[in-house]
């Protein structure tokens, strides 16, 4: 109940007036998001702050999944941690299953289980430039194994508001679409065809470029930055 009354003073009181103020963020197609019952919220990620103005304008709590050590640090840093993240809609990886990656999804049916928004950044990591990767298959487990609907969503300007590797950039209005609800009852029990996963993971990330009109690049977020940062080096030892 706790974690509830301080997500609520959060949104509603300490920091959300303040965001609403001075970004004055635009939402669209928020009446595609259900106002009960279990669903999934996949997002493109441009910004730290993604995760701030995403849920800003919804009545409901949305949950991530945030590192297990934000939850089990010891002492009174240990407790505010655990209290701000927990307070913000933020549940632990469950590490039992020796993946972070596996406990991740065994975290997010949880809470989908319980009835909840469960948000999700299928790129698996901020863009660096702004262009959208290639998703990764967790959502489509996710998906599957829960049978909740995927709302597409695309966080726009945030990238201008919180640079990659700056705290913060200039004041820009975010933007925040959401689309149509997909469903894949379709593919019900084949969780662990690798094709089926592929095919509802690109679909997902197909309706989330068509809400966000960015660059699709089809390789991993991870591997663009690797390969980023190796051609700078090489231009840098080159100069």
């Amino acid at each position: 109940m706790y974690e509830r009354l301080f997500y609520a003073a959060l949104k509603w009181v300490v920091i959300g007036p303040w965001l609403k103020l001075v970004f004055r963020p635009k939402v669209e197609g928020r009446e595609h998001v259900p106002t009960d019952g279990p669903a999934i919220l996949a997002s493109n990620h441009l910004s730290y702050t993604d995760w701030l103005f995403m849920p800003l304008k919804l009545p409901r709590m949305v949950r991530f999944v945030a590192k297990s050590e934000y939850f089990t640090e010891p002492g009174v840093k240990g407790w505010l941690k655990r209290t701000f993240f927990s307070g913000t809609g933020n549940v632990p990886i469950d590490r039992e299953s020796g993946s972070a990656a596996e406990g991740a999804i065994i975290s997010a049916l949880r809470v989908l289980d319980t009835g909840e928004l469960f948000g999700i950044y299928p790129e698996g990591t901020r863009s660096h430039d702004g262009k959208l990767y290639r998703g990764r298959t967790g959502v489509a487990r996710i998906a599957l194994q829960s049978g909740a609907p995927v709302i597409p969503v695309a966080v726009l300007n945030t990238d201008k508001i919180a640079p990659p590797g700056k705290t913060f950039g200039r004041i820009s209005r975010p933007v925040i679409r959401f689309g149509e609800p997909l469903e894949f009852s379709r593919y019900e029990g084949m969780e662990n065809d690798r094709f089926i996963l592929r095919a509802i993971t690109d679909e997902i990330m197909y309706a989330i470029l068509q809400l966000s009109s960015q660059e699709y690049v089809d390789m991993y977020a991870k591997q663009a930055k690797e390969l980023s940062k190796g051609s700078a080096a090489s231009d840098d030892t080159a100069a």
